[in-house]
């Protein structure tokens, strides 16, 4: 009998369930720890530089720094993406 390598099995798991179900358990939880606290900033685009930092940081990576690359991963212009760097001080 052949057994499943239990990463193996975790990685399935995971890649079984969509980014967006993934955001939105964590959008919950961050609704739910705000309560009845209104946000002074703007939400959306609080919640929009909170996703677009750690993506820009890890196609980059994925890119091995090679700005060019990740912008076409991102499907966004090289001067698009110096820009968005300069905004999350990732320069």
């Amino acid at each position: 009998m052949k057994t499943s390598h239990p990463k193996a099995c975790l990685q399935q798991e995971i890649s079984n369930v969509g980014l967006s179900v993934i955001v939105e358990a964590k959008l919950r939880e961050y609704f739910s720890a705000l309560g009845d606290i209104k946000p002074t900033c703007s939400l959306y685009d609080h919640i929009i530089r909170e996703v677009e930092r750690p993506l820009i940081c890890l196609v980059l990576e994925h890119a091995k720094g090679n700005k060019g690359k990740a912008a076409d991963l991102l499907g966004i212009n090289r001067n698009t993406l110096r820009k968005k760097l300069q905004e999350h001080n990732l320069t």
